[in-house]
Formats: structure tokens, C-alpha cells, sequence
């Protein structure tokens, strides 16, 4: 028997896993179908009836089947002869034979999934089902959605509230809505709204409507049944010839479809939906180990008795309800006595409200029914804290979504004390729901009190969970990021939940090969850890991240000695070809400098291209416009890294956005104040591996950041060095050459300008103190009051290494250069060189010297690597190298007495070469540097438009030369004619052997006989060419129009192109020239192989360390760095704020703000007007009231005057036509609400499956009459000698108590001194009519050092457990009587409790 049982369970466990592994492996559809069938047929049943018996009133059995619906043995069975049918005995369990896809006709062609289950299927194997086979992610909320299963009216009002609301709280917090599946009723309102509201969203995939109906009563069920399961089975939606029975809504995403063997029962699926939900109830939110549970909600909308017993047995078991009043029935009953006290919840006024609801209804409901309703009704409204009751009319009231979170949280407030755990739980849920504004309204409130502590598990849940609106509402209530992110681990943690992008398959490659690498080394050691998983730390995001900035850049990190696990398959990873420097052996020393949490923060959130959570980090960034930057260098590099993904668009977009808000911050800092501004360019910031803003710029290629005015400022004040820039060109040369005039004032020099500006400061602050008599001084800079003039010698040097002057003697000497090189070329170049040719070698060796300079001088640090990469990327260097190589290959032909002739000619091509480099020397100026460019890119763009004009004349030259000449073999007159004579066609050399015209014979030769004459064309008899003219003109014409087309093509798509940027790439391109300049030696050549010796000598032979110069790089003391972030922080603030204002001011802005306010009027007006119509029926219903009152009162009065005599002999009635129960609705008893017991009341008596009669508030008094109609259990009960003091519990004798009447009960507090606190009757929920608990709660008070004391204590160690000390307060869970007798005890004591 065993072995038949293990074979089943070995194909059901391995079905299991097939499914499992289909989430993660690229699987056929066709296995996917296999395995998920295999799987339910063997956990799920369906129900079928197995004895086939007439019912007495039609042909069909009595499961509601007809005869042909049976198989053979249950017709005719053997195992059940003589037996009569009985649901429990004759129905049995068979595999479900209707699973799969359904597929309903109609427009938009909809589907779902369903399965046939059987009332008896595990909740388990159903969550199951739904979460691992049908891929449904577990719900952060359950929505149990009940009323009328019959079609109801909806105000259009209330059902597009609805409609809205159910939806909304189902996509923002990712909820399931359960419903009873069919097309009627409540379900039907709940598909519309899935139909009308998730169709228009971009987030409809989230909406899960699951249906649970009951098979027996499903129209059209036949087309869902299919052994083999249905893919899909298409089911007809036919309303009209339905009958009784009901079809399945169309709307809904997934169904369950709950089969007990009968037909046309319903009811069916209640208790199979209600232990499901209880099981959903009881799973972990998010799927943790610790947290809360999945919330669950009911919404009620109409209703009869049925969801009156639903919403009482789901308040009984903790579930929160929301009423939606003005939906009709129960739920307009209910609505209508929420505000009331209890004992005003009378029969009566249950009577009459059923009538007024329920219409004709009303008059099939028996007494019986309205007592118990009643009874239900007094209940449900004693625990307010599960019923929250929706009314459209109050203007303080939201949408059905907000009710319902509403709701759950108020729940979730079953302590009377509010400590921070259930304010924990409340936010749990809200950031588990994406809910802002309900945490906001409802927990961040006056009476939560957090500390930043408290909240950084919500940080973490937030930002793991990417809901940056959280993150904003934890950083205004108190999260401090530097407590969150104090030690290494919180970032590790953050950096190891990463989602699913390219900087995390990175970061995994890389930690990947770091532990390939480690177990090569220590390969001992790595064998017996191999079942650990990867390690990350931050040194790994240091690595990677210093490789996205670039390896000028120092780690961001110091070296991290806080591993973590970081489990992934490098197989998963699609990545790029892997870098050289993966793992740097040096790491520099970082361990001194601070790190900044925002800035950490906007790292991580950068690194996922995640804009919401960066723009929030960047706004808590220390260095925000480096922070910028960076973020813009990194997604650029990303982005190319990963240009055929699919977020390589999103990061070229979000590092634009961050390129803007550099632009932004900066703009603010420069008018501000310029100095400043420009210090922050050129500060090395220690957050971002010690490079500048100004560096971070030009490597992430950020040309709108460069051509700022501010950075403009910068770069003029460098390439002007010491001198002012206000100076005029002229000046500077004629300085230059008579430099004696420097020291007359000729020349501005910086030094001088900034001294003039402080005497005058000065001279404006003695001004004011002389006017006001104030001796307070503004604090001038130290730098400032401490400036000297410079000296003669000081003078001099400034002037001439001036990257300025630099540049103007290179000029001069280029120029020279040139003219002597054409000198030798023309006049002097003889079989031996002359002296000014040898001065030309010398000269040109200078120029090689200083191009070897440029290619390893290298002070920002980027690795001769990456420095030879940014020599070969620039055209001048590519043109600078070119001639050097034509000139040495020249000179070596030249120097050959037989290749003398042939190293002129390539000594000429250098010339033009070294001419054409010219070009690169006036890019400095404003006027010809972006004309300049043009040139550039055209000449760039011209190669891609030759391949296409080369098209084109190829085709007409080889056309006409077919045309024209006959068999000419020359090859050169075939390339002349078919190539060179149709180009020069374009620039206007129109061909004259096209025309008859000017045709002359003597120009050509007849047989190509002539080497130095074309061929002549085909000849007529009269010696004419015999070619169609007609034909060689059109096509000459067709060639010119495509020709020119191409080439205005050419210059007006590249100059349309290149002008609209041309300033702004000159201004960027502007610096590579000013650095040159700045580190050239003064000399220009060929004087400058002087200084090259000079720095050759110091460099290599000294080994001295190379000058730093700080007009590109400066690193700040600590105070001036502090101060300047400071002022940065002010400036940034400004920036965002007008930013702000600004984008409030944009037309979409204020279109979209109109319509929020239309929208708000028309809402108001609408509920002025269901609000005006409800008060005047409020009014009324009040009017009658009082006259019924006021009739009352004069009845009583007369038949008071009767009584004594007074009363006349006819006497008109003054008696209402309300029934005799009436008069009671309106009276209410002299005892408190909370006078009468209630746990002695509740419906089902513990530990047994009777109920209580049901006995209402007002027929709890032994003295108010009441039917007698009680269940009597475990013991007679005797004649009028017990009878419970509190009143009528609504079953008699002794229950699961010992004996009638008072059963007595002691509850000792220990304290000092012996007290009674209590004694008397006590509402348990086991009192009967004839047998109740009576309890005496004595307070003992005991000294620590007492005997008595100590034994306790010694009883307590010896009990293993079983007995401990246990500290109670308001918030331990204790019983409502134990609660009360502790808070006497420490009113006592002077405690509170």
C-alpha cells in the first residue's frame, strides 16, 4: 500500500518543482500546459453525485442533476442499495475535469483562468494555485467585496465613487478583490469597475478580480469542461436565457468555481471563500519572516440577511467593514444606527428601518428574524473600531479608497494604550500599500511621537521597495540619513537588493571575478567555502564606480572590511567585455575623509537610473553640483556601455536632467558672486575622487555646462593668466614686444585690479562709519588684506607665461616655421642640405619634442592609456603626427641621392599638411573658431555625401562614354571621361563633345592612335558625330540638377546642423587649447627644445615631482571648504525654489490645476444638491417623530385625568396607527448603555455549536417580556430559584459552568496590603439563565523580602516555565474584566495603567 502511495507523491513533488523552475527558465508553452495539468489533477477535486434519486417533485435527483447527468453506477448502484440520498454519504470526490484559460467572446476578447474545485479543497492548495501556477505576485491587501447578488440601483454618484475607489486602492497597493464571480449584483459593479477604470490605466496588469462562484448554478458550464484542461475553453456570457442560473462576469481576471455535487444551489462557495480568505489572511505581508499579515477588508454594498451574517461573522473575527451608505437594504440599515448608542437600537426601530429599505420585502420576514437582526445589528456596532460606514454627503469624506485603508488602520488600533508598535504596524501596511497620503493623514500625526531610530526600517523598506514619496514623508518627519547610513552595512544591504540593471550585472561580474581571483591564490582555502555565496562590499561599488567616473578619479570608498553574500548566476548576466582595471591592487587611503549619507544615497539611486529616489537624495547632497556631474558622467558611461539595452535612452535623458540642475545650481552661485562660483569649478571635491566640477564637465561631455558664462569667465581669467582680461589684444602685443611698458601702466594686470577693488571697499566702509558713526567692520578676506603689487621681475614673468603670450609667440614662430619651410622648399633645396634647411630639422625636432611632451604630460591622472586614447580622438594631434611622418619619411628620400626628386614632392604634400594645421591655432578666437568647426564637421560629413555623388557620377560618365566613344582601351582616357571630366561637370567645365555644335575633328583622333588626343565619337558619312544630341543634353541636365541637389544637400544639412551648436562646441572645444597653453613652455620653437631639455632633466634625471598648478585644481583648507559648501547648499535651495515657482507657472501646470478645481466645484455641487435632499428627508422624518412624541405624551396625560375622574365622557384618540411595538422604539431604559452584560450574550455559547436565542439590548431586564423560546443545555434547569442578576442571557441552565447560580471565582493582586478590590458579577461569556460567574479580586501586597515572597519566587524556579512573572500595563492583552480590576488596583496604588 505504500508503494502504490510513493509513486503519486514521487510525480506530484516533481511536478512541484517543474513549476517552480518555470518562473526562472525559458520553458515551451506545450511543457508548461503538461505540467501545470499534471499538477491539478492531482490536488484538485471536484464533487459528483454517486446515487441517483428521483425528487418527488421533478424527474431530476435530488443533487438538482438530471438522470442523464449521472454516470452508469449511480443509477443502478450496488454499494447503496435501500439507502436514501444524502449529500455528505453520495456525493464523492473525483479529479476536476474543467481547469485552464477562459476566453470570453465579445469586443476586446478578455480572458482569464478558472478551475472546478470541491468544497473540501485545501485553502492552502488554492493559495498555492493562485501564487506559484497561476503566477499571481501575493497581495499586500485582501478586498472581500459582499451584498445584494441580485442587480441594484447605484446613485450614478456612488457608483462612480465606487468604481474609482476599489480600483485605485487595488493598483496602489496591489491588492486582490475577491467577489462571488457572476454577473449580477455587487459582482457586476465590481467588473465595471475593473472594465472602465483598468483599461485606461498604465498599470491594468495589477487588477486581480478573483470570482468565487458556486459550479452548480453557472450558465453555460458545459463549455468549461475538459479532462485534459482548457486552453482556452470560450465560454458564453448569455444573460437572457439564464433562468435561476447565473453567468460568470467577464470582467473578472481569475475564478474559482467551488462544486459540493449539486446544481442550481447557491450558497455553495461561502464556507470554502471564507477559509480561503482566512488563509490569505494568514500570510506574511510581502512574504517575510517577520511583519504583519495580509490585512484583510470587507465592502459592503445592499444586501439582505445573508450579508448581514457575513459582515457579523467577519466583524467577529477582526475583520474591519465598510458600509457604503445610499447602496440600499442591509447597508443603509446599518449606516442609518452606526451613530447611535446601543439601547437606542431598538426592535422597533430595526422594524421600521427594514421596511423602509426593504419595500415588499419586509413583509416576509418573520419576528423571529428581526429579533435576532436586531441582536446582530447591536453587536456589530459595539466594536466601531471594525466598522467604518462611507457617506457621500460629508464633505470631509474621500473616495472609497481612502475609507478602506481608513478602516484597516483604524483595525489595527485595538489598544487602548497606542504604543509605537501599533503605529509600526500601521505604517507597515501603508508603505506596503504605496499610500502616502493615508501615512500622512493618519500615522505621522500629533500623537505618534518618532524618533529617527524608529523609522529606519521604514527608510529601508522604502527605498528597497522604490517608493520615493515615502522616502520624502521619513525624511520630513525626522529620519536623519546620517543615523540610517552610519556604518557599512545599510549601504551594503541597499547596494546587495539593487533591482534588475545594468550597474548590478556589472557589480556581480566584477565581485565574480574578484572571488575568481582570490581562489586562485588561496585555492585551499576557497575549497572549503564553496558553498558560500559571492561576497559583496563597498569596495566593489568603489571599483566599479571609479571605473564609470574614470581612473582619474581616486576611490570613493575606503577599502571595506564588511563582506556580504551576493548570491547570483553569472550566467544570467548578458554583459560587456570585461575591464582591464577590475581590480586595482593600490587603494589610496580614503579612511580620513567623511562621507556624506546624501551623497552616498544619490549614488545608489543613480547607479539603478532611478530619477524620483536621485532627485530626492540629491536634494540632501553636501556637494550637490558635483553630485550632478557625476551623475551625469556615470549614466553617459553606462549608457554607452550598455547602448543595445533598453534603458540606455532613459539614462541619456536622466543625465541631461542632472547636466540642468548643475547649470541651475551654478547660474545661482555666479550671479551670486562670480569668485565663489568659480571656486567651486575648480575645487577638488573629496566625495567624488578628488576631481573638479569643472574635470567631471568634460568627461561626461557636457557642452551646455561648459558654455556657461560662468565657466566662460574661468577659462578667459586662465587663458589670461596674471593679466587682466580686460586688456586688449594690441596691447598685449605691443607689451610683448617692448616689454619696458608694463611698468608704466600700459598693461592691467589682475593683481592690480584686485587690490583697486579692495582700497575702494575700504575707502566705502570708512565712508559709512563716518556717516553712522559705527566702528562694526565687515570681515574682509585674509588673502585681500595681505595683497602686494607685484614686482618688476614678477611683471615680467606674468606676462610672458600668460597662456595668452604663449599663444601669440607660437604664432609668430608657426608662422616663421611655415616661411622658411617654403623658402627651402622653392629656393634653397639643393642636392646638400643648406643651413636653413638644417635650421628647419632643428626646428622641426622642437615640434616633435613638444608633441612627445603633450602626449605624457599628464596631471589630472588618467594613465597613459587613457591620455594616448584623448592624443588620437583629436584631429589636430592626428594631423600634427601625420606631418611629422610625412616630413621624416621626406627627409629620408631626400637624403637619398636617387629618391631626392620624389622627397621634394612628399616634402611639398607635408607643407600643405603643416598649412592645414594653421587652422587649429585660430580656434581660439571668438570670430574664427566656430567657423572653424563648421569646416570641420563639413569636411567630416563630406566623405558620407561622396559616396553618394560618386554614385551619381559614375552612372552618367559611364553612360555618356558609351554613348560618345566606341572601344576605346585607352585607361586613362576611360578614367577621364567616365570619372574626371563628369566631376569637373559639376564646378562648371561644361564638355563640348556632347554637342554637334562645337564638334572639331582635329581635336581628337579616329582610332586612339594619339596618346595626347581622345577618341573621336562615332562618325556619320559627313564626318558628324552620329550620337542623339537630344539624348546627351537631357542627360547632362537630369546630371547637374541631381549633382547640385546633393551637393546644397551637403553644406545645408551640415551648416544647419553645426550652427545651431557651433558656440556652444567652440566654448567647450575652447579648453583643451587654454590647457595646452597653460603647461607649454614659454619658449615658442624652435627655442622651446630648451625647455623640453630643462624639463627632461628634472623629471628624469632629478626625479623631481611634476609643478601642480591650481588654476585647474585646488584643494581648499577644511574651514574655506566648509563655508564655500555652505553657501553652495543656500544657492542650490534657491535654484529648487524657483525651479519650483517656475514650473508652477507652465501652461500644461496651469491647465491641469483648472481642472482639479472644476473638478472639486462640480463634486461640491453635486453633493449640495444629494446633501440638500437628504436633510429635508432628515428634517421630516424628525417633524414625525416629534409630533409622534408630542402624541404620546397628551395620550398619557388623558389617561391620567381619566384615571382620577377628570376625563370626559368621549374623548377623541389621540393614538398613532403604529403597531404596539412602536411606542418601544423611542423609549429607552433609565440604565447605562454598558449596564447590561453583553459576553453573556454573544451568539455562539464556547466550546459547543449551539447559539444563543437572540436577546437585544432592551429584552436583557428579567421585568420586560420576552419570548420564551430558550435552549436548555447540560442540565435541567430549575424552577424559579436561579436566575442570572444581569439579566436574560438567551440560554438556560448550567453550560459549561459547575452548577447553577453563582459560580465563585477569586483573582488575587499581589501587592502589600490585603484589599478587596471587587466583588460581585462578572459578564463571561459562559453565564447562562440559571448559572453565572461571580468573581472577588482581593489586593495582596507583598514585600520583596517577605518569606512568603520568596517561596512564590522558589515555586516559580521549580516550575520549569510553567509559572513566571509576567509585567502587565495597557498594552498586555487581557480580558475586559481583568483590565478593569488591574486599573482599580493601580488607582490604589497611585499608578497609572
Amino acid at each position: 500500500m505504500g508503494d502504490a502511495e510513493s509513486g503519486p507523491r514521487l510525480i506530484n513533488s516533481a511536478v512541484l518543482r517543474i513549476v517552480k523552475a518555470s518562473k526562472d527558465l525559458s520553458v515551451s508553452p506545450s511543457f508548461q500546459r503538461y505540467a501545470f495539468s499534471s499538477w491539478v489533477k492531482q490536488n484538485i477535486c471536484k464533487k459528483e453525485c454517486c446515487l441517483f434519486e428521483k425528487d418527488g417533485r421533478t424527474d431530476a435527483c435530488k443533487c438538482g442533476y438530471p438522470k442523464t447527468s449521472h454516470i452508469d453506477e449511480a443509477i443502478k448502484p450496488e454499494d447503496f442499495t435501500g439507502e436514501s440520498w444524502n449529500k455528505h454519504r453520495h456525493v464523492r470526490e473525483m479529479p476536476t475535469d474543467a481547469f485552464g484559460d477562459i476566453a470570453f467572446g465579445g469586443l476586446g476578447q478578455k480572458k482569464g483562468k478558472y478551475a472546478r474545485v470541491s468544497t473540501d479543497t485545501s485553502p492552502e492548495d488554492l493559495y498555492h494555485l493562485l501564487t506559484e501556477l497561476w503566477k499571481l505576485p501575493p497581495p499586500n491587501l485582501l478586498i472581500s467585496v459582499t451584498g445584494g447578488a441580485k442587480n441594484f440601483y447605484l446613485k450614478t454618484r456612488l457608483k462612480n465613487m465606487f468604481h474609482r475607489g476599489l480600483i485605485k486602492v487595488a493598483q496602489t497597493t496591489g491588492a486582490w478583490i475577491i467577489t462571488g464571480g457572476t454577473h449580477a449584483g455587487v459582482m457586476k459593479h465590481v467588473g465595471q469597475a475593473v472594465r472602465d477604470y483598468a483599461l485606461s490605466s498604465s498599470v491594468q496588469g495589477n487588477i486581480v478580480a478573483i470570482g468565487v462562484a458556486t459550479w452548480g448554478i453557472i450558465h453555460n458550464r458545459d463549455a468549461l469542461v475538459q479532462p485534459e484542461g482548457c486552453f482556452p475553453a470560450h465560454y458564453l456570457m448569455d444573460t437572457k436565457t439564464q433562468g435561476r442560473l447565473s453567468c460568470l462576469d467577464n470582467n473578472h481576471t481569475h475564478f474559482l468555481l467551488v462544486d459540493d455535487g449539486t446544481h442550481g444551489r447557491y450558497g455553495v462557495e461561502i464556507e470554502l471563500r471564507s477559509h480561503l480568505e482566512k488563509c490569505i489572511s494568514g500570510k506574511r505581508l510581502g512574504n517575510k519572516e517577520t511583519g504583519v499579515t495580509i490585512p484583510v477588508v470587507c465592502v459592503v454594498l445592499d444586501g439582505g440577511p445573508g450579508t448581514l451574517d457575513t459582515i457579523y461573522n467577519a466583524m467577529l473575527n477582526g475583520t474591519p467593514c465598510v458600509i457604503l451608505e445610499g447602496s440600499g437594504r442591509i447597508a443603509d440599515v446599518i449606516a442609518q444606527v452606526s451613530g447611535l448608542p446601543v439601547s437606542q437600537v431598538t426592535i422597533a426601530l430595526i422594524h421600521v428601518l427594514m421596511k423602509k429599505f426593504f419595500g415588499h420585502e419586509y413583509e416576509t420576514f418573520p419576528d423571529l428574524r428581526i429579533i435576532e437582526w436586531t441582536k446582530k445589528i447591536q453587536d456589530i456596532i459595539r466594536m466601531p473600531h471594525l466598522l467604518t460606514v462611507f457617506r457621500v454627503s460629508e464633505d470631509k469624506q474621500g473616495d472609497v479608497d481612502v475609507a478602506i485603508l481608513q478602516a484597516l488602520l483604524k483595525a489595527s488600533r485595538i489598544s487602548e494604550s497606542l504604543g509605537i508598535e501599533t503605529w509600526r504596524r500601521q505604517l507597515e501596511l501603508a508603505i506596503a500599500w504605496n499610500r502616502v497620503d493615508i501615512a500622512e493623514t493618519e500615522i505621522f500625526t500629533e500623537e505618534s511621537q518618532w524618533k529617527s531610530s524608529d523609522l529606519h526600517w521604514a527608510m529601508s523598506s522604502a527605498l528597497v521597495g522604490n517608493k520615493p514619496e515615502f522616502v520624502s514623508l521619513l525624511l520630513e518627519n525626522g529620519v536623519s540619513l546620517r543615523d540610517f547610513l552610519q556604518g557599512e552595512e545599510t549601504l551594503c544591504e541597499l547596494y546587495k537588493q539593487l533591482p534588475s540593471c545594468f550597474f548590478l550585472r556589472k557589480l556581480a561580474k566584477r565581485v565574480h571575478s574578484s572571488r575568481r581571483n582570490r581562489r586562485q591564490a588561496f585555492a585551499i582555502r576557497a575549497r572549503a567555502r564553496t558553498g558560500q555565496g559571492e561576497m559583496i562590499s563597498l569596495t566593489h561599488v568603489s571599483d566599479e564606480v571609479r571605473h564609470l567616473l574614470g581612473n582619474f578619479t581616486r576611490h570613493i570608498y575606503p577599502k571595506s572590511t564588511i563582506p556580504f553574500h551576493f548570491n547570483m548566476s553569472i550566467e544570467d548576466m548578458s554583459l560587456s567585455k570585461s575591464e582591464a582595471d577590475s581590480e586595482v591592487p593600490i587603494r589610496e587611503e580614503a579612511a580620513d575623509v567623511q562621507r556624506d549619507p546624501g551623497t552616498d544615497l544619490f549614488l545608489w539611486a543613480v547607479v539603478q537610473n532611478n530619477k524620483e529616489l536621485a532627485e530626492i537624495a540629491w536634494e540632501q547632497c553636501r556637494d550637490c553640483m558635483s553630485a550632478a556631474l557625476a551623475a551625469s558622467k556615470i549614466l553617459k558611461k553606462m549608457a554607452e556601455e550598455d547602448r543595445d539595452g533598453d534603458q540606455a535612452e532613459d539614462m541619456e535623458e536622466l543625465a541631461n536632467h542632472y547636466e540642468q540642475h548643475a547649470i541651475g545650481v551654478f547660474s545661482e552661485c555666479h550671479s551670486s558672486d562670480g569668485e565663489r562660483a568659480r571656486k567651486l569649478l575648480v575645487r577638488a571635491s573629496h566625495l567624488w575622487g578628488r576631481t573638479t566640477c569643472l574635470r567631471l564637465a568634460l568627461e561626461a561631455d557636457d557642452k551646455s555646462f561648459v558654455a556657461q558664462p560662468g565657466v566662460q569667465a574661468l577659462l578667459t581669467q586662465i587663458w589670461c593668466g596674471e593679466l587682466s582680461v580686460d586688456n586688449p589684444v594690441w596691447r598685449v602685443l605691443v607689451c610683448m614686444v617692448f616689454f619696458p611698458l608694463i611698468y608704466t601702466g600700459f598693461l592691467v594686470f589682475r593683481r592690480d585690479e584686485l587690490i583697486q577693488k579692495d582700497t575702494e571697499k575700504r575707502e566705502e566702509m570708512k565712508t559709512v562709519e563716518t556717516v553712522t558713526g559705527s566702528t562694526l567692520r565687515t570681515n574682509a578676506r585674509t588673502p585681500l588684506q595681505r595683497m602686494k603689487p607685484l614686482g618688476s621681475w614678477s611683471r615680467l614673468v606674468c606676462l610672458y607665461d600668460s597662456p595668452q603670450a604663449k599663444f601669440y609667440g607660437n604664432i609668430v614662430s608657426y608662422f616663421a616655421f611655415l616661411f622658411l619651410f617654403a623658402v627651402v622648399l622653392m629656393i634653397d633645396f639643393q642636392t646638400s642640405p643648406s643651413p636653413a634647411e638644417l635650421l628647419l630639422y632643428v626646428w622641426l625636432l622642437s615640434l616633435v619634442c613638444e608633441e612627445v611632451r603633450q602626449l605624457f604630460h599628464d596631471p589630472d591622472g588618467f594613465g597613459f592609456r587613457k591620455k594616448a586614447k584623448m592624443y588620437i580622438n583629436e584631429l589636430w594631434n592626428i594631423l600634427d603626427v601625420l606631418s611629422i611622418l610625412l616630413f621624416i619619411i621626406g627627409l629620408a628620400f631626400r637624403l637619398t641621392t636617387k629618391l631626392l626628386y620624389p622627397g621634394k614632392v612628399l616634402l611639398c604634400i607635408d607643407f600643405v599638411v603643416f598649412c592645414l594645421r594653421l587652422m587649429a591655432i585660430f580656434t581660439i578666437s571668438r570670430t574664427l573658431g566656430p567657423k572653424i568647426i563648421i569646416v570641420k564637421r563639413m569636411m567630416m560629413d563630406m566623405f558620407f555625401f561622396m559616396f553618394l555623388l560618386s554614385i551619381w557620377v559614375v552612372a552618367y560618365g559611364v553612360a555618356k562614354q558609351g554613348i560618345l566613344i566606341e572601344n576605346d582601351n585607352r585607361l586613362d582616357w576611360i578614367v577621364r571621361g567616365a570619372v574626371y571630366e563628369p566631376y569637373l561637370i559639376i564646378f562648371g567645365s561644361f564638355p563640348e563633345n556632347i554637342d554637334n555644335a562645337a564638334f572639331d575633328i582635329n581635336t581628337c583622333t579616329m582610332n586612339g592612335t594619339d596618346p595626347l588626343k581622345p577618341k573621336c565619337p562615332v562618325l556619320n558619312d559627313n564626318q558628324t558625330p552620329a550620337f542623339p544630341e537630344w539624348l546627351t543634353i537631357i542627360m547632362l541636365c537630369v546630371y547637374l540638377l541631381f549633382a547640385n541637389i546633393l551637393l546644397n544637400m551637403l553644406f545645408l544639412f551640415t551648416f544647419q546642423e553645426v550652427q545651431d551648436n557651433t558656440d556652444r562646441i567652440w566654448k567647450f572645444q575652447r579648453y583643451e587649447l587654454i590647457k595646452e597653453y597653460h603647461s607649454r613652455p614659454a619658449a615658442p620653437p624652435p627655442f622651446i627644445i630648451f625647455s623640453h631639455l630643462y624639463l627632461f632633466i628634472r623629471s628624469v634625471v632629478l626625479r623631481r615631482p611634476p609643478i601642480v598648478y591650481k588654476e585647474f585644481k585646488n584643494e581648499l583648507p577644511p574651514i574655506e571648504e566648509e563655508e564655500l559648501l555652505s553657501w553652495e547648499a543656500l544657492m542650490k535651495d534657491r535654484y529648487l525654489l524657483s525651479a519650483q515657482q517656475e514650473q508652477s507657472q507652465t501652461v500644461e501646470r496651469r491647465i491641469l490645476d483648472t481642472a482639479q478645481k472644476v473638478t472639486i466645484i462640480s463634486d461640491r455641487q453635486e453633493r449640495e444638491e444629494e446633501t440638500s435632499s437628504a436633510a429635508m428627508v432628515k428634517r421630516l422624518a424628525r417633524l414625525e417623530e416629534q409630533v409622534f412624541q408630542s402624541t404620546k405624551a397628551l395620550q398619557w396625560i388623558m389617561d391620567s385625568l381619566k384615571s382620577q375622574g377628570f376625563g370626559a365622557k368621549e374623548t377623541p384618540s389621540l393614538t398613532s396607527n403604529a403597531t404596539d411595538d412602536t411606542p418601544d422604539s423611542l423609549m429607552t431604559t433609565s440604565e447605562k448603555e454598558d449596564g447590561f452584560h453583553v459576553n453573556s450574550r454573544q451568539f455562539h455559547y464556547p466550546n459547543t455549536k449551539l447559539t444563543r436565542f437572540p436577546v437585544p439590548e432592551e429584552k436583557v431586564p428579567w421585568e420586560v417580556v420576552h419570548i420564551n423560546f430558550y435552549h436548555e443545555i447540560m442540565s435541567c434547569w430549575s424552577s424559579g430559584k436561579h436566575w442570572n442578576p444581569g439579566g436574560r442571557t438567551g440560554i438556560r441552565g448550567r453550560g459549561a459552568l459547575r452548577h447553577l447560580g453563582p459560580n465563585l471565582n477569586l483573582d488575587l493582586v499581589l501587592t502589600r496590603l490585603v484589599v478587596l478590590v471587587f466583588e460581585g458579577y462578572v459578564d463571561d461569556c459562559r453565564n447562562t439563565d440559571n448559572a453565572w460567574v461571580e468573581t472577588t479580586v482581593l489586593n495582596v501586597h507583598l514585600d520583596r523580602t517577605s518569606q512568603m515572597m520568596m517561596d512564590i519566587n522558589n515555586m516559580v524556579v521549580s516550575s520549569h516555565g510553567a509559572l513566571q512573572w509576567q509585567e502587565v500595563s495597557g498594552k498586555t492583552r487581557l480580558s475586559s474584566n481583568q483590565r478593569d480590576s488591574l486599573r482599580q488596583v493601580a488607582a490604589l496604588h497611585n499608578r497609572k495603567f
